[in-house]
């Protein structure tokens, strides 16, 4: 039966598959992501000093950091993220502002970063690793690899990159 209501709900799929695999990822946030990740600061090679991670307020408000951290984690999924943990200062990123954490340093190898908004211990990987921002201040108790996230550690995730 070849009718044209069949023929509109063929085109109709067609053209929604094509839109939705057209759309691109999105971050969790709808305000502050994890702009950059830089592990391997002071290691031999390396082009700046100490490790870092960035966020960025993509949103139209303030956004509060009070209560949140930021959470590390390998790549192979070993150790949970909570294990190596730095809760974030009590202060509001401006909307298109970003927030600087500079992080630990593998030797003194690469440039000074600019001053940084806050400091942390993390010390990250040089090649791969996962990094969560997350909307409180307490070790979320994954890895986020073979082993899922139960639902009430996704809920605290704010971003993640890995």
């Amino acid at each position: 039966m070849n009718s044209p209501a069949r023929r509109v709900a063929l085109v109709f799929t067609v053209v929604f598959a094509i839109v939705v695999a057209a759309m691109p990822a999105t971050a969790v946030s709808p305000d502050v992501v994890i702009s950059q990740v830089y592990g391997g600061g002071g290691n031999t090679g390396a082009p700046y000093r100490n490790d870092f991670v960035e966020l960025f307020n993509r949103g139209t408000s303030a956004v509060s950091l009070s209560g949140w951290s930021i959470q590390y984690t390998s790549a192979t999924g070993t150790g949970v993220f909570g294990a190596n943990m730095l809760a974030l200062p009590a202060v509001s990123i401006a909307p298109g502002q970003d927030f600087r954490v500079q992080l630990a340093s593998g030797g003194a190898v690469g440039v000074v970063l600019p001053t940084p908004d806050a400091t942390g211990t993390i010390n990250m990987s040089g090649t791969s690793g996962k990094v969560i921002v997350a909307n409180v201040s307490t070790g979320i108790d994954c890895d986020g690899g073979a082993a899922p996230c139960d639902p009430t550690a996704l809920a605290q995730s704010v971003d993640l990159i890995g």
